[in-house]
């Protein structure tokens, strides 16, 4: 019996933080078994063995899926999801042996921060906070552990009711962190266990964790959908040359100079939607590829951009990209055409060579080199793209297949391929037009207002979950040629998602613990919400969902 379920909220994800589970590790591999274990000894599922179960998810040894499923009345489902993987404990440094140690950590923190002779803004909120007693540290305490103890509380509470209204299907997901392997397989297999056990799933709610650097108000949230992820990508081929003949090259840094200031941090390519904007792009990745000193200019340089969005498509995306693209690299030749025609001017030359450039799709390279060397260089490109499937570096992985694809098509600078660089995280949101997203978005809100009465709090609703999350995934039906598009122009297939036909859509929205500096050392939750309001307000949603439509 779930009779103080903030305490027995704050025991289990304790309890959970403790098992590592970086992205990756053997530790996430055994942690849908450990995971397991635990919810079977709930009375519930010992006396239904066949509800709580989990499936192979990807990777060697096997990463698995949980799920377990509550029963009450009808068909109606609501499935709660969230992912147990969690980012590198290397940032702890010496601390790293209590990184899972929340309560350990917590002291070992404040002891550290106060031996520090000064303290930067950072450093002196998370001392504040930590002496405050309302924050609790940990890798994956905040990202997100106390969201799957929420989600593990209300199934509890909802299964002791008896024969509640509906059902709720708890799902914990691998490798959020890195390619979403977990949730896109939970996604592909979510038709056939609803067959299995005659569910209608008609919501999703995701336990993600969000930051708030306030006091709580923005932390206390519904999100109604997710921002989309692009990372388009940018492969400069220049002509190299002797430092000294520098005229007689091109280069390939100075066009990727001019790619980096007409993105980085370009509000210009924000968007408006749902009276909130998105953030700017980033780059992720800027480099040359050469390995060790020479006095010749690099041949090629890479660069990857992080591109949030709330409304363009993959189409939208890669067109503007490339025509951003294409504007950077007439300024660069345009700025080498300049500065040459001074520098021969002074010496009486003639410049030593024409400066025109071209921009190329990652798919236009693929048809390039089928046109012109055929379906045995493709397959070759094919053999060492799988032998990479098993690396975790997305980008590593993109980094080393356009090289490979460029010298096989023989193409000379300056020219630059264009495509994208890694998983692409669909923008999805609940649609208030249609009658499922119309009551969903009112149940949620009926929730929302029980609560606050209940804790004489606030809990407001928004749209973007402004993290990349597996929302982009759960309950979602991507348009194909969206889809098409991005698998296209990525260079490594399994680095793009290819859904099938069958797909479950049913609206989604993040109900999760709020805190601050996730994946850093200073991650830390918010005990009183997390624990003491966050619980309740997962089984108070899940519960108002799960009403029949007619009987409410």
């Amino acid at each position: 019996m779930v009779s103080n379920f903030s305490e027995h909220a704050r025991i289990l994800a304790v309890e959970m933080t403790t098992w590592p589970s970086v992205t990756g590790t053997k530790g996430e591999a055994e942690f849908s078994s450990r995971l397991h274990n635990l919810l079977d000894q709930i009375p519930y599922f010992k006396n239904n063995h066949e509800q709580l179960f989990v499936r192979d998810s990807h990777g060697s040894p096997p990463r698995a899926n949980l799920f377990a499923l509550a029963r009450g009345t009808g068909r109606r489902t609501v499935v709660m999801a969230g992912h147990f993987d969690t980012v590198s404990i290397a940032n702890y440094g010496l601390l790293s042996s209590m990184a899972t140690q929340p309560d350990a950590l917590k002291l070992a923190l404040v002891d550290e921060l106060e031996a520090k002779s000064t303290l930067n803004s950072a450093e002196a909120k998370a001392l504040d906070d930590l002496r405050s007693g309302d924050f609790l540290p940990g890798r994956g305490l905040l990202d997100m552990k106390s969201g799957l103890a929420a989600g593990i509380v209300a199934l509890e509470r909802f299964a002791e009711l008896g024969d509640p209204p509906g059902n709720i299907l708890f799902c914990a997901t691998p490798d959020e962190e890195n390619r979403s392997r977990g949730m896109i397989s939970l996604r592909d297999v979510l038709p056939e266990i609803a067959r299995k056990f005659d569910l209608d799933i008609i919501g999703g709610i995701n336990l993600d964790a969000t930051a708030d650097e306030t006091d709580g108000r923005d932390g206390r949230t519904i999100y109604l959908g997710s921002v989309g992820k692009f990372s388009p990508f940018a492969f400069v081929v220049g002509c190299p040359t002797h430092a000294g003949y520098a005229y007689h090259g091109v280069s390939a840094h100075l066009i990727g100079a001019e790619i980096m200031r007409a993105m980085e941090f370009n509000d210009r390519l924000t968007d408006e939607a749902f009276g909130e904007t998105s953030p700017p792009p980033v780059c992720l990745e800027a480099r040359d590829l050469r390995q060790g000193y020479e006095v010749t200019t690099p041949a090629h340089v890479w660069l990857s951009f992080n591109w949030l969005t709330h409304r363009r498509s993959s189409v939208e995306i890669l067109g503007e990209f490339k025509a951003i693209v294409e504007g950077a690299l007439h300024s660069a030749l345009q700025t080498q055409r300049h500065n040459a025609t001074r520098y021969f001017a002074k010496q009486y030359k003639q410049l030593p060579l024409s400066l025109q450039g071209r921009v190329v799709t990652f798919s236009e390279l693929r048809d390039f080199i089928h046109g012109r060397r055929g379906d045995e260089v493709l397959a070759r490109l094919e053999a060492m793209e799988s032998s990479l499937e098993g690396e975790n570096d997305q980008l590593a992985i993109s980094r080393e297949l356009v090289p490979l694809a460029v010298a096989e098509a023989g193409l000379e600078g300056p020219v630059v391929v264009v495509g994208f660089s890694s998983l692409h995280y669909p923008m999805v949101h609940v649609d208030q037009t249609s009658e499922k997203g119309r009551v969903f978005h009112d149940r949620l809100e009926t929730a929302a207002r029980t609560i606050e009465a209940r804790y004489a709090t606030t809990i407001c609703t928004k749209h973007p979950f402004a993290g990349i999350s597996d929302m982009s995934f759960f309950g979602h039906r991507p348009e194909v040629s969206n889809s098409v598009m991005v698998v296209e122009n990525t260079p490594a297939a399994f680095l793009s998602d290819r859904p099938p036909e069958n797909l479950l859509a049913f609206p989604v929205a993040n109900i999760g613990p709020w805190g601050r500096d996730y994946h850093q050392k200073w991650e830390r939750v918010h005990t009183p919400y997390t624990f003491g309001v966050l619980p309740d307000l997962v089984y108070e949603a899940a519960l108002s969902l799960c009403e029949d439509v007619e009987a409410a």
